[in-house]
């Protein structure tokens, strides 16, 4: 949770997943995407009639045996790859292979509020422990909020097997000495030996992410804490691809090896658009840059729907893009975190009076989703809460991925969380 915005709010709250991928892809175990069961059914047992002959006419039986033999071998062999190692590669829609064929690069989860028994075994905390396992030569972490014990032994058995691991986090969470459960993890990890760098300014380092290899990359909303993992609504996505990685890489260098935060940051992303088959992957980080601005664009561009799940919207000029897709035609559905949503500073009541489809959150504990979804093709998402501060003076980051079943994972979370507020109305 956001402690800076909300911290008069309390927090309070793995499991294996439903297959075992190899280390180098992400785990396939999305929240609200149901995942297939896997196995391969035991072939019916084939019992050859021995035939007495010889000469020439026996060796033509034999040879038909052998050929015989080894064309129900391939069979099998066919059947188990189409049974069990296809639909690994694949997953679900929102873990897909890309269409060049170069492996599934996206995967995408979400909290299911509720406790451990709710989620089990698709909880967010346990994806990041195997993402964590999977590392076999570097690990940088960057997180705002951090009290998660499995992920601290995680990262201190990472450290154990000689994987370089470093980790960047807000000031704040260090010295909140009165919670025990944040204490605890830091402990686990500074008694690995693993260097922890804080922002040491009155700004905050919001990023939630974590780079392993080079090549894959975890970030959303999610704060790795058991309120944002058991009772928060969030997202957490896995992203394989080395040039989104090298993009998050530098961007924790800067905070890690230069100690910049904020503006001051250096402004420069390596790769800030990626093409992966037909789809388009923007990165940006705040505030050195100002996500805001991609973002506008994107909303101005919208022809047919807008949907939208805001933690903290605050942020004038994408209310005022909202608005004036609203009155160019477009549907416009959003829910807002109910808590700091009747401020005058937020944009609800702005957008409510004007006619909009958006209401607060019904969920008991916190709508933390910071997600856009344009048009069904493009969703915008991560740590970047909508708001100047956000834009202006945090670490942040923000993804934009033009992509249609991307986007269609979100659209079903978005549909839930929209379900869930207009239940709490009723009521």
């Amino acid at each position: 949770m956001d402690r800076s915005i909300w911290s008069a709010i309390a927090m309070p709250p793995a499991g294996a997943s439903a297959c075992t991928l190899p280390a180098a892809l992400p785990g396939h175990v999305g929240a609200t995407i149901a995942h297939p069961r896997l196995g391969a059914r035991k072939p019916p047992r084939t019992r050859l009639l021995s035939l007495s002959v010889g000469g020439a006419r026996g060796a033509a039986v034999l040879t038909m045996r052998r050929t015989l033999a080894w064309t129900a071998v391939a069979i099998l062999v066919a059947v188990v790859v189409a049974a069990v190692v296809l639909p690994r590669l694949r997953g679900t829609e929102a873990s897909r292979v890309d269409p060049d064929g170069s492996g599934g690069w996206y995967d995408i989860a979400f909290a299911i509020p509720g406790g451990p028994d709710a989620c089990r075994p698709r909880c967010l905390d346990t994806r990041l422990v195997q993402f964590i396992d999977g590392a076999t030569a570097t690990l940088d972490v960057a997180v705002y909020d951090f009290d998660l014990a499995a992920v601290a032994e995680a990262m201190a058995r990472a450290s154990s097997r000689n994987v370089r691991v470093r980790m960047v986090t807000d000031s704040d969470t260090v010295a909140n000495v009165k919670d025990q459960k944040v204490q605890g993890a830091l402990r686990v990890v500074r008694g690995a030996g693993i260097p922890i760098v804080e922002d040491k300014r009155h700004a905050i380092m919001h990023d939630k992410f974590a780079v392993a290899d080079g090549m894959r990359v975890l970030t959303g909303s999610w704060n790795f804490t058991e309120g944002d993992t058991y009772r928060l609504d969030n997202h957490q996505v896995i992203l394989v691809d080395e040039r989104i990685a090298a993009n998050f890489a530098r961007e924790f260098d800067e905070m890690f090896t230069r100690r910049r935060f904020g503006p001051s940051k250096a402004s420069v992303i390596p790769h800030p658009v990626v093409e992966i088959g037909h789809s388009i992957v923007e990165t940006h980080f705040a505030s050195a840059n100002d996500p805001s601005e991609p973002l506008a664009r994107h909303l101005s561009a919208a022809t047919r729907q807008i949907d939208f799940l805001a933690f903290s919207f605050t942020h004038d000029q994408l209310g005022d893009a909202l608005l004036a897709r609203a009155q160019a035609g477009v549907k416009v559905r959003g829910v807002f975190e109910k808590t700091g949503s009747e401020t005058r500073y937020s944009e609800f009541r702005r957008l409510r009076d004007a006619g909009l489809d958006v209401m607060q959150d019904g969920n008991p504990g916190l709508m933390h989703h910071k997600a856009f979804v344009i048009d069904g093709r493009v969703t915008a998402f991560g740590s970047f809460n909508f708001s100047d501060n956000a834009a202006n003076d945090n670490d942040e980051n923000l993804l934009i991925v033009t992509d249609p079943a991307f986007a269609r994972a979100f659209t079903t979370e978005a549909d839930r969380v929209v379900a869930v507020a207009r239940r709490a109305v009723a009521r």
